[in-house]
């Protein structure tokens, strides 16, 4: 004897009927992909683009060969850890997405690779490059500003209770503009 489950959906409620049903061998079930499920898991998470903090802040002014600050806010959506589970057949995946880093396209024809969200910038460090995350402009943005793109790239590690693992990997971007001008000393 074995319970049969089936669900019907009329476009407007989902209806279950549940009843028992004889069987000489048991029903046939579908083997469960377990990376389906983690692919389920994932689409579950909701993985944005960095939240972008930088310095210069988007409408003020930066200046050549000052340090630029790149850096996101630590959250689930926007650096990680984010966590998700699917389930079918009696098997169940649970998936962990982290950003693994940040490529920053900076305008200017250079790109920096982040593999930390960065360190937020405060007044007190003045001059000094940051840390882990910066830049320096060369020369000032011509066009009115450079328009700077930061993909973060998400490692997404995945185990079923069947021992299986794998791994997936999925981008997101977030963009700014930023104005960098220059400063000129006049002699007398």
């Amino acid at each position: 004897m074995y319970e049969e489950t089936c669900t019907y959906d009329n476009g407007l409620t989902e209806f279950a009927e549940v009843r028992n049903v004889w069987r000489a061998t048991p029903p046939s079930v579908a083997a469960v992909d377990p990376a389906v499920l983690a692919q389920q898991a994932v689409d579950k998470m909701l993985l944005r683009g960095p939240e972008i903090g930088i310095v210069p802040k988007p409408g003020g002014m930066g200046l050549v060969g000052m340090p630029v600050y790149m850096w996101t806010e630590r959250g689930p959506e926007t650096y990680g850890p984010n966590v998700a589970s699917a389930s079918a057949g009696g098997v169940t995946v649970t998936a962990t997405a982290k950003v693994q880093r940040i490529a920053w396209q900076m305008g200017d024809g250079k790109t920096v690779t982040c593999t930390t969200p960065g360190t937020p910038y405060k007044p007190s460090y003045g001059k000094r490059p940051s840390p882990d995350c910066g830049h320096r402009y060369t020369r000032p943005s011509t066009a009115g500003s450079y328009h700077v793109v930061a993909t973060s790239t998400w490692a997404i590690d995945w185990q079923a209770t069947t021992g299986q693992s794998g791994r997936l990997t999925q981008t997101r971007q977030s963009t700014v503009d930023i104005r960098v001008g220059e400063l000129q000393a006049v002699g007398s």
